[in-house]
């Protein structure tokens, strides 16, 4: 209730106006209340009709309730955060202590179960007190009045936007000069003695216990004994009770947890303090006390005993919102934003009342034990801040976050963050409200993915029904003529010459060896024999936007290039951790959420945000990704370092943008985990600054093995299904035929085949010097990317004579006479030989050199022994 100062003529106005609507409805109420009472006269029959046209059908609308955010913690609710702009928490009757009912009618109504609905002595016992000099005002209103009273202001709060709406309505409700005045005192007459007619005394003293202000944002019995006391309102002693039921005549004065005071005297010193033992609520609880002796509802002995202890509060506070909670205040602040930007749930002014007014309970998806790991993780092994000014002069701002989604059911299970979280005012370092892991709804434009982003190519060159295994140009290379359907022209002419990271120029590989190691080049040749268009559509289907919540614009010709395909753009670590929880999750993409339920003030379910589960992948694309995403988590991949190496089979990806952005994803069958660590604004040295021994660029293979080994001893993960075979057969291709061609030419042909070249040393051929005589492989099929010696004539090779059937003398002195100068012959001793050569070696028509050995085979009956000699059977003449 909020707070009103009362000046002497606005008594004096108070005090005329209650005999003034005394003299109008004192025969009214006594006709209404006591109807055998005879009532004549033409004035007051008059009277009693405008009296009974009254309204009297009074809207009770639903209380502001308190909204709690709570998650399970081995099955018990654990509250995450709670808001309110009424702190209220209604029991029923049976769970009031009876001292507590008691007190406040001896003190406010002590006539509440005799009359039906006005007290006529004590409204006219108020009206002949408060016209006495000096006395101080008494209301008169019953508690059906007061909780009238209190019902028409609750309903106005549901539509105030401002506190000044707010104090309007108080104002309005409780305003009992003038005319209005008097006309708004009538109405809640009416009002009450309809509702008595309605409900049951013990209902109607329920809804004022339960609807009362007890001072600031405390309303309702039950949380004014816990706030105040410590205490629920069940277990109430006399003192507290008494302390309680003195409150609600001016509530923000007689309220006990402002110890240095509530409200000052004629000198402006603090009065009503812990100092001073809360003078006025200890004289107002003896009012109480008193009222309750004259009752009988206690004893004179219970009154002395209250009387004299002091007020000690045991104050229990109930904070609101996400800075309350230690371990999860990001994913708290997630939740809340969830609520408030969520169309499901209403306007943006419905959106507001549910979360401050609705009462609801909203289940979420935090899971503590994930939580605990990843926040101390982040806690011990990144800093809060980095300070300085990037390489423009542009203040940095270091960040990072780590979040963890289940990937059969998209349940976000846990974000932590290296900053402390503030609700409002001015960010400092270390200390901001944004989550960094959200993206819009978390206030954060995202940051640039760097080659976690590669998963979409490796995605749609699977879908396209590419091999792992095929061999494709990763080397370096300004590739232009790119395909997108996207744009109307069908291909992006803008060349494009991607760097490594470590400034490599790229290699003849497979897609399985590119995403091992991450190469950047590899992956634009992957994406040049793609559609970028499709690309971009693969990421849109796993639920990946900009942080800005736009599509990812592949199909925008950049004068940079494609810059997309290796993580040009800002995303959330959010998004992405739902991409490859899809994986995972054998292709079935379920959008991250973090509710489970919401159950509202009536105990009903809440329709949720539409989110789904849905097959985005083929299970044997999804298989084959997932084999490829092993190796960067393998030995001599490019994530090795964030493998917790306890036996869990395991893939992610690594990620660098410039120097300014680091990721690291990790998977077991269960849970995805996104860490990034890099800068929030500006250009933050990654690989120059060191935290506690560790390159800040290397913070993120720490966070990653801490948070995935401690999930996969809560979460422990299986198998991966074994990759298609299909998508990792071995792919062979043409080898094109390069002999005769000039080296430049045949190298060119090569590698414009898709091969590598080297040139091995000249060979003796009769081709013209210089050019290709000889090629390793040769001519056919074999594997794409192969590399292929190629090797120069030196001019000077002879085709050998065909000799066959010739005598072997003759045979030799011709392959001397054609120009080989080391020839041998042989004898094969053969019964159906006849001594004429049968062959050489090499054959006839190898082209050799000059001093190639020639060997001439004969064949003859009679080798003599062994001996070998041309005409001479069983002789030799060593081949001259």
């Amino acid at each position: 209730m909020p707070h009103s100062k009362r000046t002497a003529a606005g008594v004096a106005g108070g005090l005329l106006g209650l005999v003034g609507l005394s003299a109008v409805a004192g025969v009214l109420i006594t006709a209404t209340v006591t109807p055998a009472v005879a009532v004549t006269g033409a004035a007051a029959t008059s009277a009693i009709d405008m009296f009974n046209n009254l309204p009297s059908v009074l809207k009770i609308d639903k209380l502001s309730l308190p909204t709690t955010l709570v998650y399970k913690d081995k099955g018990k609710e654990v509250t995450l955060a709670t808001y309110y702009d009424q702190n209220r928490d209604p029991v029923t009757f049976k769970q009031i202590a009876p001292v507590m009912r008691d007190a406040i009618l001896s003190s406010e109504d002590p006539r509440f179960y005799q009359h039906g609905g006005i007290d006529i002595t004590g409204t006219t016992r108020a009206i002949l007190s408060n016209l006495k000099p000096g006395s101080a005002t008494q209301g008169g209103s019953s508690i059906s009045q007061q909780y009238v009273k209190n019902v028409l202001v609750q309903n106005c709060y549901w539509t105030a936007k401002t506190d000044a709406d707010v104090q309007k309505c108080y104002q309005e409700a409780t305003d009992s000069s003038g005319v209005n005045g008097y006309q708004r005192k009538l109405q809640e007459m009416r009002y009450a003695i309809a509702l008595e007619q309605k409900y049951s005394k013990n209902d109607i003293l329920l809804g004022y216990l339960n609807i009362a202000n007890f001072g600031g944002v405390t309303y309702g019995i039950e949380a004014a004994a816990w706030h105040y006391f410590g205490v629920h309102a069940s277990k109430l002693t006399l003192e507290q009770a008494s302390t309680l039921a003195g409150m609600v005549q001016n509530p923000n004065v007689y309220r006990i947890d402002m110890p240095k005071g509530t409200t000052t005297d004629q000198q402006g010193q603090a009065v009503n303090t812990a100092k001073d033992g809360y003078v006025l609520t200890k004289g107002r609880q003896k009012y109480v006390l008193d009222a309750m002796l004259r009752d009988g509802k206690i004893t004179q002995k219970q009154h002395d005993e209250a009387t004299k202890a002091p007020i000690v509060p045991k104050l229990k506070s109930v904070k609101t919102g996400c800075a309350a909670n230690d371990l999860a205040p990001y994913f708290c602040q997630y939740v809340t934003s969830v609520i408030l930007n969520d169309p499901a749930f209403g306007t943006a002014d419905q959106r507001k009342q549910l979360l401050q007014k609705g009462g609801l309970k909203v289940y979420t998806t935090l899971d503590p034990r994930v939580q605990k790991a990843a926040q101390n993780a982040q806690n011990k092994y990144v800093p809060k801040s980095e300070s300085g000014k990037d390489e423009r002069g542009v203040s940095i701002k270091f960040g990072s976050t780590s979040v963890s989604i289940e990937a059969s059911t998209g349940r976000v299970l846990a974000i932590a963050q290296n900053t402390d979280y503030v609700a409002s005012g001015p960010e400092t370092p270390g200390k901001t409200s944004l989550v960094y892991a959200g993206g819009p709804i978390g206030g954060s434009t995202g940051f640039e993915a760097g080659s976690t982003f590669k998963l979409f190519t490796l995605l749609d060159w699977l879908e396209q029904g590419r091999s792992l295994n095929e061999v494709i140009d990763g080397t370096r290379k300004a590739r232009t003529n790119w395909t997108d359907s996207c744009v109307p022209s069908g291909s992006l002419g803008v060349p494009y010459d991607v760097k490594n990271f470590d400034k490599g120029r790229g290699a003849f590989s497979t897609p399985k060896y590119f995403t091992k190691v991450s190469l950047n080049s590899g992956f634009a040749g992957m994406a040049h024999a793609l559609d970028l268009c499709d690309i971009g559509k693969v990421a849109d289907r796993l639920g990946v936007t900009l942080g800005n919540g736009k599509p990812i614009p592949l199909a925008t010709d950049k004068p940079e290039g494609p810059a997309e395909i290796i993580g040009g753009d800002a995303v959330s670590p959010m998004a992405m951790a739902g991409a490859y929880a899809a994986v995972a999750n054998k292709g079935v993409f379920c959008q991250p959420r973090v509710i489970d339920k919401i159950i509202d003030a009536d105990g009903n379910e809440m329709t949720l945000p539409d989110r789904t589960c849905t097959p985005v992948l083929d299970p044997k694309v999804a298989a084959t990704a997932a084999y490829a995403l092993k190796g960067p988590l393998e030995s001599g991949g490019s994530g090795v370092g964030g493998n917790p190496w306890d036996g869990t089979q395991l893939i992610g990806k690594t990620g660098t943008n410039e120097t300014w952005q680091t990721w690291l994803i990790t998977s077991n069958t269960q849970v995805t985990t996104a860490n990034w660590v890099g800068s929030v604004n500006g250009h933050v040295p990654m690989f120059d600054r060191w935290y506690k021994g560790t390159q800040l660029s290397n913070i993120r293979f720490v966070l990653g093995r801490t948070i995935q080994g401690a999930i996969d001893g809560i979460y422990p993960g299986g198998q991966f299904p074994e990759p298609d075979s299909n998508l990792t057969r071995r792919v062979l291709v043409n080898l094109p035929s390069v002999v005769g061609m000039s080296q430049d030419d045949a190298t060119r042909t090569l590698r414009g085949a898709g091969f590598q070249v080297t040139v091995g040393a000249p060979v003796d051929s009769d081709l013209a010097e210089g050019l290709i005589a000889a090629q390793s492989p040769g001519a056919g099929k074999t594997a794409g990317g192969t590399t292929v010696t190629i090797s120069p004539s030196n001019g000077k090779g002879i085709p050998v004579p065909d000799v066959s059937g010739q005598q072997p003398q003759p045979a030799v002195s011709a392959l001397r006479a054609a120009g080989f100068s080391n020839v041998n012959a042989v004898c094969k001793q053969n019964d159906g030989g006849d001594g004429t050569v049968s062959g050489t070696d090499p054959s006839a028509g190898t082209v050799a050199g000059p001093s190639t050995a020639i060997t001439v085979t004969y064949q003859s009956p009679d080798c003599g022994g062994g001996q070998d000699k041309p005409g001479k059977p069983g002789k030799s003449n060593g081949g001259g």
